[in-house]
């Protein structure tokens, strides 16, 4: 894997990791708060209860004959003195008004301010709820009138409003940190995948050098042999073994420089119409010769801002794979349109194959992957070139696709 495939998984590995964690932050926030609401609102009936039970007169004890319930002992406290009890005859006249014991809440000012929510919780249809905040709750009185409670609970909302606020920043701020740990960590992580895949390139480079030098040996020799004694069955195919060798080294030299080219490549402003026009045309010579026909549909002015010379490489590699596969006669098509509203180009490189019905086209990308598995040299594949292809698109911040219809395969590349 190279660098930039290194980053981009360490970059997923990140964003899993803060997913699961915001998850993780947000159920048990989210339990807090709704723990926190039910006991509350728990106590807030309790105490409306008893309010309608004791006619304002005092609250009904806790049951001391049981052990506390878990809700009972993490309730909340608030002030218990802010309430109020009206009582209604039965054609809706107040007979009865009760305020708590604070100073605050007793008298006619107390009165007159909280009437008006009297009468917005008359008003509604359910017998208990919240008008602003009061919690209400209503019963039936004696002879047919209503009894009242409303109790003050904005001690119990600004409570709730400050757990919400604190479970949020907390999380917030527990993000914050991990993010920075993850980050660090990750980085951490992957400097030894880093420094493999920079020595794995090396060692390639390295080989590829060193077997130049005898195969080159090896060809002069047989060549030597062939003008000394003439050529022989045996003398061909050691030369033709010599040239499939010097073609997979240069595909592993093209490995390490695609590699470098996703480290290194310089996006800008190119024309992509010129660039896939220009890949095209050594090509044409070639399809002529194998009797194929080569169709062409590069429409003027398609620009990116992209490498150059990674959509000539990428061009050259799909052309030259449509070349070696189309069947006998067939046709290759290479097509280029630019996407809508300028925002980057579709590449399709396709060709005649009859019989790729039912293959797992999927695997065309896959290194050293060859449909044929046989490995017959006659066609010069060696499965990379459709994996450098799919890096070079990656590369690009596009992708790539194979697609199998009607006896005709095709190459989608998206180039953004």
């Amino acid at each position: 894997m190279s660098e930039r495939g290194i980053e981009k998984l360490r970059r997923k590995f990140i964003l899993v990791a803060m997913v699961s964690i915001f998850l993780a932050m947000l159920f048990i926030g989210g339990l807090l708060n709704l723990t926190n609401y039910a006991v509350s609102q728990r106590e807030i009936g309790w105490t409306l209860d008893g309010l309608l039970e004791d006619s304002g007169e005092g609250f009904a004890s806790p049951r001391t004959d049981t052990p506390l319930s878990v809700l009972e002992v993490f309730a909340p406290s608030y002030h218990r003195d802010n309430f109020y009890l009206f009582v209604y005859n039965a054609e809706g006249e107040e007979t009865e008004f009760h305020a708590g014991w604070s100073r605050e809440s007793s008298g006619e000012d107390a009165h007159e301010n909280v009437r008006s929510v009297a009468e917005a919780a008359l008003g509604r249809r359910r017998d208990s709820g919240r008008v602003g905040v009061y919690s209400y709750k209503r019963a039936k009185g004696e002879v047919g009138g209503t009894r009242l409670a409303l109790l003050d609970t904005s001690g119990i909302v600004y409570t709730r409003m400050r757990l919400l606020y604190a479970t949020g920043g907390v999380a917030f701020l527990g993000m914050l940190i991990t993010f920075f740990l993850v980050r660090g960590f990750s980085r951490k992580m992957v400097e030894p995948e880093i420094e493999n895949s920079r020595r794995q390139d090396a060692f390639i480079t390295n080989a590829s050098h060193e077997l130049k030098t005898p195969l080159a040996v090896i060809r002069a020799n047989t060549e030597m042999t062939e003008l000394t004694e003439g050529e022989s069955e045996w003398t061909q195919s050691t030369i033709k073994q010599v040239d499939r060798m010097n073609g997979l080294i240069q595909n592993l030299v093209m490995i390490t420089r695609s590699r470098e080219q996703e480290n290194r490549g310089k996006r800008e402003q190119t024309d992509v119409s010129a660039a896939v026009r220009e890949s095209v045309v050594p090509f044409e010579a070639m399809t002529a010769q194998q009797g194929k026909t080569l169709d062409t549909a590069i429409p003027d002015g398609v620009t990116l801002v992209t490498d150059g010379s990674a959509v000539r490489q990428l061009t050259t590699l799909l052309t030259d794979n449509a070349v070696k596969y189309c069947d006998d006669g067939g046709v290759i098509r290479i097509a280029l349109e630019q996407n809508k509203r300028g925002r980057g180009a579709l590449l399709t490189v396709s060709n005649s194959y009859a019989d790729g019905q039912g293959v797992d086209t999927s695997r065309f990308f896959d290194r050293f992957y060859r449909q044929d598995e046989s490995h017959n040299i006659d066609r010069g594949g060696y499965g990379i070139g459709l994996s450098i292809a799919e890096s070079i698109c990656e590369n690009c911040g596009g992708s790539i696709e194979a697609v199998w219809r009607d006896g005709v395969i095709s190459f989608i590349c998206q180039l953004c």
